[in-house]
Formats: structure tokens, sequence, C-alpha cells
């Protein structure tokens, strides 16, 4: 949501933290003054808080970070996933003073002031981490400044006033307006089209380090403006939102798949081909987001640390091939922590994706090949 004010205070002032089940957290602004909402959730990284405050996926929701200690490597101009912050909201338990890194241009909470983001400081974010864990996300606000000294009950009404994540679809308010190209680095040896449902810098990026042409496309785009460009391959990106919504996506992602372009998706991607190959979605009661969940693949066997940032899941048989109407797929990742499906793949069609971000901005590289198999995907569609 738009953030009711943007006033850069000189000190820090009081803040209060209103969860929709009525628990309360006091502290002191970080950031804007103002009132902001929208559904708690946490990040489980201990840095790459740039990164997250970037990416489009975190649309609409607020990030309590559970690391203790944020912004000690200040913010720079090459590490943005986007061309702006994202997230409605920011809690922190303990702001860096100072920040100290050789690449830092400016301090963290120059951006958020900038930017109008409101959040909240000096408050235990163990705490809420542990209470959304047993309770599950909900919506939140923050109030910070003159709005932190309304009633409790006051501000509990705004909460609970404020939309929902179920049911909400974002990608319109994330993707890009209009069609841009990110040339390959070094010889062009594909050319891909990307569906933008939030997408991250970086995935772009990553296709070009393997010679491919990414020419990123609005989520409004069509199947018939896709096949028109004659691509080696297809990506749909992450992104936020509930994806039972994304009945437009979800249309694109079938035609493609009758038409058996190769097709890459990652995250709300993920979610996307699920849906195409009828299986349903649905919310999951606090979510995955940090740079350190264990996935298997469930054809190697082989365990990987992954970043993730998602909160919904696609429901999928966990074992065995399951028909679909483009002929058999299975599940092929795992979350070793919850047994969420982490990745699909079709057999008798060239098209395959995965729940976390092999982009790995903020994140490990263990993912980085998923890259080189959408590579061979194409090679083998050739």
């Amino acid at each position: 949501m738009v953030n009711s004010g943007s006033v850069k205070p000189k000190s820090r002032e009081s803040a209060v933290l209103v969860l929709e089940d009525g628990r309360v957290a006091r502290g002191r602004s970080y950031g804007a003054l103002g009132a902001t909402f929208g559904e708690a959730v946490f990040n489980t990284g201990m840095t790459g808080y740039q990164e997250t405050l970037t990416d489009p996926s975190y649309h609409r929701q607020v990030v309590i970070m559970t690391a203790p200690h944020i912004g000690n490597t200040g913010v720079n101009d090459e590490d943005a996933e986007s061309a702006r912050i994202w997230v409605s909201g920011y809690v922190v338990r303990d702001p860096a003073r100072v920040s100290s890194n050789w690449r830092a241009k400016r301090e963290l909470e120059d951006d958020l002031l900038d930017q109008g983001i409101v959040g909240i400081c000096d408050v235990d974010t163990r705490a809420l981490t542990r209470h959304l864990r047993e309770r599950g996300a909900m919506r939140v606000g923050i109030f910070a400044g003159e709005h932190a000294g309304l009633s409790i009950d006051a501000l509990l009404a705004q909460v609970r006033s404020s939309p929902a994540m179920k049911g909400a679809d974002l990608t319109g308010e994330v993707s890009t307006a209009s069609p841009y190209l990110v040339p390959a680095i070094g010889t062009c040896q594909f050319k891909v089209v990307a569906v933008d449902l939030g997408i991250k810098t970086m995935t772009p990026h990553r296709l070009a380090q393997r010679g491919i042409e990414v020419q990123v496309v609005p989520s409004t785009v069509t199947a018939s403006e896709i096949l028109a460009k004659n691509p080696d391959g297809v990506f749909f990106s992450n992104g936020p939102g509930d994806p039972a919504t994304a009945d437009g996506a979800v249309a694109v992602m079938s035609e493609l798949l009758f038409a058996r372009v190769p097709i890459f998706g990652i995250c709300f991607g993920n979610q996307i081909l699920g849906r195409a190959l009828g299986l349903g979605t649905y919310k999951l009661r606090y979510g995955h987001r940090g740079i350190n969940s264990p996935v298997q693949d469930l054809r190697t066997g082989r365990v990987s640390v992954t970043a993730h940032n998602h909160g919904f899941a696609v429901d999928a048989p966990r074992r065995g091939a399951f028909q679909t109407p483009f002929g058999l797929a299975e599940v092929s990742h795992v979350c070793l922590n919850d047994d969420v499906v982490e990745g699909l793949r079709l057999l008798e069609v060239p098209a395959f994706s995965v729940q976390y971000h092999p982009e790995a901005a903020a994140g490990p590289h263990d993912g980085a090949g998923l890259f080189d198999e959408f590579v061979d995907l194409m090679k083998a569609g050739r």
C-alpha cells in the first residue's frame, strides 16, 4: 500500500506496530514518519537487505528482519533488484549507527526516507517472528510519529480494514509498462522472452551471462505476441500476490505449453506452471523468506541451500508422475524443512520450474545450474 507520510525526522520518534490479532510492539521510528499497512512476514537472511527491499515480490508486505543488526554495509548503486523499494514497511531490531563497506554510497535509512518507507526499530524482532510462526502471517500496521499517539483500538481498526494478501492480484502493479531488451553478454546464442510478473534485475543478467538475449515484456502479454517473436524459450518470473488470481498468465502458459516452446519459471512462475497443469495453489502459514532454505532435487538426491520469497505454494503429489493436459509431469524438488513443493517438471513437454530463486540476489549460488538446464532445453528444442 502507499505510505501516508514521508516526513524526514531529525531524531527518532515514537512508533508502534500493531498486528491484526491485537499484538502490539512499541519502538522508535526508522525511516519515514507516517502510517503504512501490509502483510507481516519475516526474512531469515543475515545479509542481502538491499536486494530484499527492492524485490518486487515484497510488494504490499511489511518485512521483519530476524537478524538483529541491519544497515551495517549501507546501500550501493549496484545491488538493487529494481528501480525502487517495494516493501510497504520495515521492521528491525538494531539499525546500524554508521555503515562500513567500500561499496557503500549512503546509509540504508537514507533510502527509506527518500522513498517514504515507514519503519520501526528497537523492537524484539525474534519475538515477532515466533509469534508469526505460531499464528501465521497476518496484516499489520506501522505508525510512526504523531500517528503512534492514537489509541490502539483505533489503530487496530485501521489494520483490520486494510487489504489481505489472499486474493490479491498484484502483478500488474509491479510489471514493466513497456518491453525492454537485455542484450546477451558475448555472442548471442539464444533469444528468450521473459514475462515480467515482478522480475528481479539479476535474473535476465544471469541469462545474458549465458549468451541469451532477453526481451522482458509486460505481464499483460499474450501468447500470440510471444510466439510472434519466435523465441528459443520463454521465462516466467517471480512476483507478488495470490497465484489464484493470475488467470491471464495461466492462459498464456497453457498456450505456450501446447506450442511446445521451452519454458522455465521461478517462484510465481512455478505457481503459474502448476495452475496450467491443473494443480491447485494454497497460502502457506508463514511462507519461506530468506537465503538459507534446504531444497532436495528428487532426481539426484542433491540438497541445495537456496533463497526464497514466497507465501503461496503448489499442491501436487510429492512422489511419482501424474497426468496433466500436456502429458506426464512430476515434482522435481521439495523443501526439507516442511515438504513444500519446490519444483515441477514436465516429462513430455520442454518445461520446468522451481519455487526458489536461483539468481542468488541475495543468496547462495547452489541453484545457478538451473539456468544451464534451461540452455540445454533450448538446445534440444532446436
